[in-house]
């Protein structure tokens, strides 16, 4: 978000910034006349429904209310309560947003994303999303298999479950792997690793390239950084093309796109982050993403004129 609000001020924009876990701060009146009937003060800032003109969701916190004077199921009501306000806002926004809160929430989907990419004749590895022992070790008996979380990847103690090679799996390990599906892919042998991001009709593609091969990481995120090499290169037309339209099928204007490149120069989709990490890849690459999230910003600010 820093990266956003950089640009906007160099370009002399004004912009509310809205930390939405400092929201019980602020003094709000929602009224019912419109979706543009609210407004907000906060921090000696005012602002109205009519006065926004384009939104950029990113990384929200939940609102904070830690009231010393009140019981803990007092202060979680107060909190739900600010919840359902947020809630609010961001349906008032619809037409005004990037990406919208609920597009993003659908898209985060990734049974979903792999149907739709499917669709659009993207190439797939062989996937099934189970919790059935024996098609996941079915699966095994002719490919080495990788394992990813459909949603959560960040467990309470902050560990991080990247995708993984694994082992061929017993029957021992029966009950376990029923406890919850999982998405088992046919790992693809790799030349290097792609990230797309999408912004609006704009397209920046850089392939991540590990210098250390030792480790043999399935997933470039569990690699030192140090051992990335980035750079920025041309995708085909016609990849570009299913880029352009699956970010469209989900109702996005931004997208975040991981693919790999095999051995044989060919490219598997393997998934798309709606509300994807990027400011690295404009560190690493200098690519104008920033400014063309503004821009597009921009161009939404002016379509609400219309």
């Amino acid at each position: 978000m820093d990266y956003v609000v950089r640009e906007l001020t160099e370009q002399c924009i004004p912009f509310i910034r809205l930390n939405t876990e400092d929201l019980p701060k602020a003094e709000v009146i929602f009224g019912i006349q419109s979706p543009d009937d609210w407004e907000i003060n906060i921090n000696g800032h005012k602002f109205t429904g009519a006065s926004i003109k384009a939104a950029y969701f990113r990384r929200p916190e939940v609102p904070q209310v830690t009231h010393g004077a009140l019981t803990d199921s007092e202060n979680e009501y107060i909190q739900n309560e600010w919840l359902s306000i947020l809630k609010n806002l961001y349906w008032r926004l619809e037409g005004k947003w990037l990406n919208s809160p609920t597009h993003i929430f659908l898209a985060e989907d990734k049974p979903k994303q792999l149907v739709f990419a499917n669709k659009l004749g993207f190439n797939i590895p062989e996937t099934n999303i189970t919790n059935m022992y024996a098609l996941v070790s079915k699966m095994q008996e002719q490919k080495q298999v990788v394992a990813k979380p459909l949603k959560h990847a960040l467990l309470s103690n902050d560990e991080v479950i990247f995708t993984s090679r694994i082992q061929a799996v017993r029957p021992s390990q029966s009950d376990s792997i029923q406890l919850a599906p999982v998405i088992f892919q046919e790992e693809v042998k790799k030349l290097y690793d792609i990230r797309v991001t999408v912004v609006g009709s704009s397209i920046f593609s850089v392939c991540i390239k590990t210098v250390c091969k030792v480790t043999g990481a399935v997933d470039w995120r569990s690699t030192e950084h140090a051992n990335l090499v980035h750079e920025v290169i041309a995708l085909p037309k016609e990849l570009q093309e299913k880029c352009l339209s699956l970010v469209k099928c989900l109702g996005l204007k931004f997208g975040a796109i991981d693919f790999v490149c095999d051995t044989n120069k060919k490219y598997w989709f393997l998934e798309i982050n709606p509300n994807g990490q990027w400011a690295w890849i404009e560190n690493q690459t200098k690519l104008p993403i920033a400014k063309t999230i503004v821009e597009e910003l921009i161009s939404i600010s002016k379509r609400e004129h219309i």
